[in-house]
């Protein structure tokens, strides 16, 4: 029983990270109405940043999120000005391949400047754990997880408490009438494009602290967090949480019970999207 616990316990920590990454995505798609397939590279720019921070200046990554943050933050701004704004009335096609061709540009930049190898974080606390009766928390995973909790606790309270939340929630539900009423729609696709991405970026300074940086590391994050949108429903900030909940405590079920659970963890996501699309479906099918 220990066990079990245990596992819940690490699905739970795990969670905090994929919904950050997720949430960020699912603003991109609620917002700006756009599926940002470099989301991922923004993560690694965040764990790269991590990383070269604590490599040239001994800064722990704890410290350098915020210019992590604020780094990502720009960089996503720039990316919007340079060419997600240019295609935001084109097909979705059109949207996806620009994109996606950001992505796997960012993706072989940092191949070629940085190489292929993981650059890992060194830090006071690295292996350093708490215990709660029978169980055993490691201490990177609860800062992460208690961060992730506060970051995701300020979107909210950002999108449902202020009135840049409601000219973002104004512009999800209906672009061209928030036009007509005077918001400038283009502002708020800037900002939230950019906090999308910032928010990668600092799900990526906790990824360097708890595995590694490497030009791939995104890859996978934004492939989970692919799979929790869609679990969601795009755009669906709320159910982000549940979902991530979800991913998290499958993967740690799998990694503990299943024979060769290590590697059949990192395919739970694909699971998880069948089932979720065969269930609208059959549910579809019924109405």
């Amino acid at each position: 029983m220990d066990l079990f616990f245990q596992t819940l316990l690490n699905g739970l920590l795990q969670s905090g990270i994929y919904a950050l990454v997720a949430s960020g995505l699912a603003l991109a798609v609620g917002v700006v109405g756009i599926v940002n397939f470099a989301h991922g590279e923004f993560l690694m720019l965040g764990a790269f940043l991590a990383w070269g921070l604590s490599s040239a200046l001994g800064l722990d990554p704890l410290i350098s999120l915020p210019i992590a943050a604020l780094a990502t933050f720009a960089a996503g701004a720039l990316t919007y000005r340079v060419s997600i704004r240019h295609v935001l009335l084109a097909p979705e096609l059109n949207q996806m391949l620009l994109t996606f061709g950001l992505g796997i540009v960012l993706q072989n930049l940092a191949l070629m400047l940085l190489g292929g190898n993981t650059r890992t974080v060194s830090t006071a606390y690295q292996g350093s754990s708490l215990h709660l009766a029978s169980l055993t928390i490691g201490t990177p995973k609860l800062i992460a997880f208690a961060l992730a909790a506060a970051i995701l606790a300020g979107l909210y309270a950002v999108l449902y408490r202020t009135s840049l939340g409601q000219q973002m929630r104004a512009v999800a539900q209906n672009r061209r009438g928030a036009a007509l009423i005077g918001l400038n729609v283009d502002r708020v696709y800037l900002i939230a494009f950019s906090v999308a991405c910032a928010l990668g970026g600092i799900a990526g300074v906790l990824v360097a602290v708890l595995l590694f940086a490497s030009p791939t590391v995104g890859l996978v994050f934004s492939l989970k967090a692919f799979a929790i949108i869609v679990m969601a429903g795009l755009g669906n900030l709320t159910g982000v949480l549940w979902a991530s909940v979800l991913l998290g405590v499958s993967e740690a079920l799998v990694q503990t019970y299943v024979p060769g659970g290590g590697g059949w963890s990192d395919a739970v996501f694909f699971l998880l999207i069948f089932a979720t699309l065969v269930q609208r479906s059959w549910l579809g099918g019924r109405r």
